[in-house]
Formats: structure tokens, sequence, C-alpha cells
């Protein structure tokens, strides 16, 4: 490399600097600098096909502002631009030139990851490996791994991250997707009224449910040819078919409990993932002692085996034997009940609690509360994800009234409960720390004006919104909408229809009002809601406006109208009128004298009638 002053016109930007191609940078910042003294640090450089001609493989800013600073002189009669400071390569090097124009950009500016990605893949093209590429700019392998995994995405979800329309977390697990998954979450991601799986949900949306890593398998996953999927960061494998991992995996583990037993141990228990070994249970007992051990098998696929444990009140007494009362001294026996005997026994005493659980509706309560917080392999209860794509959506939301209502009574459950403030739902998690039967047992503590309130949040966290359910509860309930809610901006960015503006302008201003401007644009009849609204710019104050939609019941401005919550209203209404002509127990079916009426069922009769 040597160093030379090179005249602008034999420079030219290379395809090897990482900003080739792209519109002219953003030279403001360094403009005065050049202006006032030139410039100071070599471009660099390597020679081109042209003659004489020299192509920039880092300094791209640094050129475009010194052609800047050039071109005003000339037009102030200074014909006499001064050349470039150069850095000049060996011809022929591309990657030592891509090289260099990372490094240079770089250490200015962090580059994006897809853009990173573009220029680490072209360096992998000329040769250079993982670890070269992770020595020459500092950064470990794996950062190096992730970026180029990027390359497994679509070009359009490339660019959502690049617009960080995606999260980091998102494009990890978009990386385990086949092209045809890609393809339908982009589809999904297209429809403004689909739900969007997101972060750890897109996870759980690829795997229809249960993602199961492979680091989980007490088995030989690869002799077993179980179809996995590797995160292509490099980090984690999960099990394409969860059915097909379980049945391997529960065999194995029931080797491993059969092989326990053989060793000479008291039992080997296998405590599936409904249930949850607590240590502070059990107290620690070797063989000899009667121990047992506890195989506790995870929803997740995780296997912890807890070796030598007997219950508390086994270890009194053990240690009462043990003393000088009644002690022997004789090794304990091994249980006197098999583990198919177990089995036997659980299925007979689940049938007599569930039966007599009927007669305890106050206890039946509790249970399915605790179920819905801690979940179960039976259960599976989420909470609403709330998902907008739109920025302004979501912070209307985040600061609304209703909003910060619900999150102080959330967090006074969580306290009641036990669990600790900063989680961000009641529902969908706390399960794996507390247990369904620990949630159980602080219910059971609570009274029913308690329970009842954190009924009210659980159900809360997973009411669907726009459905039909929202519309029946908030009439029956008679919500206020006016109490919890304001128009803001948000609002009014989103209405773009002239025919509704003009009914809203009606209702807040009146007729005349509506009618004087019936042919304005849509920018002045906000305006006119928004001085109503406001009481501002000499015009009558409006309060408690509410947009017919967003009432409970809604209604439409327009015969367009009705969609969305108008629909989703008469659902419910005809899910109403359904209930109240269904004939009583008591009362014969007038049409079939003699004979029971089948009722017809809710779900499909609402849909008629709202149709």
């Amino acid at each position: 490399m040597k160093l030379d002053f090179i005249p602008l016109d034999k420079l030219v930007v290379s395809k090897a600097n990482m900003r080739y191609g792209r519109k002219a940078p953003d030279v403001s910042d360094i403009l005065p600098t050049v202006r006032s003294r030139g410039v100071i640090q070599p471009v660099i450089v390597r020679p081109n096909c042209a003659p004489e001609g020299y192509e920039i493989v880092a300094g791209s800013r640094r050129f475009h502002a010194a052609k800047i600073v050039a071109e005003e002189r000339r037009l102030a009669g200074d014909t006499t631009p001064e050349p470039m400071p150069c850095a000049i390569l060996d011809d022929g090097d591309d990657a030592a030139a891509i090289e260099a124009s990372m490094i240079e950009n770089m250490a200015r500016l962090d580059p994006d990851e897809v853009t990173q990605w573009e220029n680490f893949t072209r360096l992998v093209r000329e040769g250079r490996k993982v670890g070269d590429i992770a020595a020459t700019f500092g950064l470990p392998d794996l950062i190096v791994k992730r970026v180029l995994a990027l390359g497994n995405l679509l070009p359009a979800i490339r660019d959502l991250y690049r617009k960080e329309r995606i999260d980091a977390a998102t494009v990890r697990h978009l990386t385990m997707a086949s092209k045809s998954q890609q393809k339908a979450w982009l589809a999904l991601a297209d429809d403004e009224n689909a739900y969007l799986p997101t972060g750890h949900q897109l996870k759980s949306w690829l795997f229809g449910g249960q993602s199961i890593p492979v680091k989980h398998a007490l088995f030989d996953v690869e002799a077993s040819g179980l179809a996995t999927i590797a995160d292509l960061f490099g980090e984690d494998r999960y099990v394409a078919d969860a059915d097909a991992f379980w049945t391997a995996q529960n065999a194995e583990i029931e080797a491993r409990r059969a092989a326990y037993v053989e060793q000479g141990w008291a039992d080997a228990i296998i405590v599936p993932p409904s249930e949850h070994f607590s240590t502070w249970e059990y107290e620690k007992a070797g063989k000899r002692k009667g121990g047992r051990v506890y195989i506790d098998v995870r929803a997740t696929g995780e296997v912890i085996v807890h070796e030598g444990y007997v219950s508390g009140k086994e270890a009194r007494r053990i240690a009462k034997a043990e003393g000088s009362e009644n002690g022997t001294g004789q090794k304990a026996a091994r249980p006197e009940v098999t583990s198919t005997m177990q089995t036997y026994v659980d299925l007979h005493r689940h049938a007599a609690v569930r039966a007599a659980l009927t007669g305890h509706p106050a206890v039946a309560l509790r249970l399915m509360v605790a179920h819905a917080i801690g979940g179960s392999h039976l259960w599976r209860v989420s909470p609403e994800p709330q998902s907008t794509r739109n920025d302004e959506v979501r912070d209307s939301l985040d600061n609304s009234r209703a909003e910060a209502d619900f999150d102080e009574r959330r967090r006074a459950v969580l306290a009641v409960l036990g669990f600790s403030a900063e989680e961000p739902t009641v529902t969908g998690g706390n399960g794996d720390d507390y247990g369904v039967a620990g949630i159980f047992q602080r219910l059971l503590d609570l009274p029913d004006t308690v329970v009842m309130e954190v009924i009210a949040i659980v159900m809360g966290e997973t009411l669907a919104s726009g459905s039909a359910a929202v519309e029946a509860v908030g009439v029956e309930i008679g919500v206020d909408m006016a109490r919890c809610w304001q128009a803001d901006d948000a609002f009014f960015e989103l209405i773009r229809d002239r025919e509704v503006l003009t009914r809203i302008v009606a209702e807040v201003a009146g007729e005349t009002v509506a009618s004087a401007n019936a042919g304005e644009k849509t920018k002045t009849l906000k305006r006119i809601v928004r001085d109503h609204l406001d009481g501002t710019n000499g015009r009558d104050r409006r309060e408690n406006w509410v947009p017919r939609w967003m009432a409970f019941p809604p209604a439409a401005y327009t015969a367009r109208g009705g969609v969305g919550t108008v629909a989703a209203h008469a659902k419910a209404q005809a899910a109403r009128e359904i209930e109240r002509l269904r004939p009583s127990d008591d009362e014969p079916d007038p049409t079939a004298p003699g004979a029971a009426m089948v009722p017809p069922d809710p779900d499909d009769e609402a849909d008629r009638l709202a149709a």
C-alpha cells in the first residue's frame, strides 16, 4: 500500500464498497470540515480498468463531500479542485477491498445486520471462512454465523428486519422456518385483520404449539431418524414431530425408571408434566433408608432426576425408627406397590375425586382458576396478545385509561397470588414456577370475593379481542366507553372516509355544519371535529363523545358498516335471542308434542341470524 494524491475525476466508488449502489450518502456532518480544511484522512483505493483510474473501496462519504466542495468552488470561479489523498491497495484483491470498506465504515457507523450479511456473504464467495471474518472484524464466530444465517430468509423478511419492523427474536425463529412457512408468515403480515405471531409466540406457531429442544432428548436423536429443525444461528435444534419425540422419550424414561429399581432404590417414580416435584416437600434419604428416585418430566421435554428422596412424613418416621423407641436397624424393604398397581390406584382415585368434585363447585372453581393460571399438559390458556403493526395504535392503547386501570388491578392480583409484580401477565407461564397445586392451595386460602377478582383478571387477559364475547359482556355490564376513551391522534389518522367523517361532524357539530362543509377535504372535517371535542377556535365543546363503532351496543355510520364490531354485536345478540327462545326443561316443544326438543347449536344459529 502506498500514499498518493489523485484528481477527483480519476476516482469512482468501487462495487466492493459497502455503500455502493445506494443514493448519495448524507455528508452534512463532515461537509463544513471539508470546506475549511479539505480531506485530511486518505481514502482507500485500488486501480481499475480505466486509464490511470482508481476505485474507492473505503471513503465514499469523504469523496462525495469533496465533489460538493469542488462544484461550489467551480461556480465561484476556482477551476482547480484539490486532489484526494489516497492509500492505494494492490490490484485484484476483492476480499481485501471488501474488508477495508467494512472496517472503515463499521468504525464510524455500525451498519444494520442485513448490510453486514450482504458484505459477509461477498467475503465468503471470495474464499474467506467464518473464522477469518471473525478475526478480521474482532467479532465472535457466533456473531458472524448469526449474520450469515440471514441468508436463509426471504428478501421481504430481511427488508422488514432492515426497517426494524420485526425484532431480532422474530428473525431468529424465522431462520428455522421453511420457505413455505416464511411465505405463510408474510401473508399474515400483509393481512391487517390477521394475528401475526412474533417472538416466542412465533416459535409455537412454527411447531404447532409445542417446541421441544433436541438437547432434552434422552435417546439418540440421530439414530432414531427423528426429523429436526436447526436454529441457523447455531444455538438450538428443535424436534419437528412432538408426538414421535414423546413416544421415544417416554420409552427411555420407563427404561431408566426400571434401571433405578434394579439398582436397589426403593422405587423410581415418574412425575408427569402436569405435576411438579418440589424439593422442599422432601428430604434426602439413601438406598438403605428407603430413598426413592423421582424422575421429573417437564412439558418442554426436559427430564430432571432427583435421586434419594422421601417425603417429610416418611423422613420423620425413619428418624423415629432409628431412635431408641422402636428402631430395628433393618434395611428398608421395597414398597409393596408396583408401578402398574400404582397406575391402577391413581386412575381409581382420579375417578373418585372428579365424581366428588361435582358436589363442591367452590373447590372446582378454584382448581379451574389454578389451571388457567398455571396450565398443564391438558390445558393451554394464552393471554390475548393485543397485537398491532401500527406503532401509533400501540401507543394509543398503552396510554389509555382502561389499560392503566386493568394493569393496576392485575398487579394487585399478582401480589395476592404471591407472584412478582413485574410479571407481564397472570396467565401463561406462572405454573412453571409455582405449579397448579401450589396456586390451588393459595386460592383455597382466599375468600370468594378475592377469587372472583382473580377470575376477572384471568378472563380479561384471555378474552379474545374483536370477538362476539366482548360485545356480549360489554352490553351485559353496560360499559361506558366515554369514561375510558378519548379521541387521540391515532384515531384521527385512521379515519379516511369522507362520508363517515361527514356523519361524525353532524354528531359533534350538528347537521347544519355538516351540510355546509360536505365538500371540504377530510383534513378540514377532522379539524372541525377536533375543535368541537376540545372546545377550541370558537366552537362549542362536545363532551363524552364516542364514535358509534366503539359504543356498547355499536352501530354503523353508513350502509357499508356491517363488519367488525357491528357484526360481532349482531352475533352476540343472535345468541342472546336463541337463548331467550329456547324452551325450558319443563316446557314441551309445541312443534313436536310429547317429544323432547333438541336445542339448536347457538353458534350455528348466531351465524345464521347475524348474516
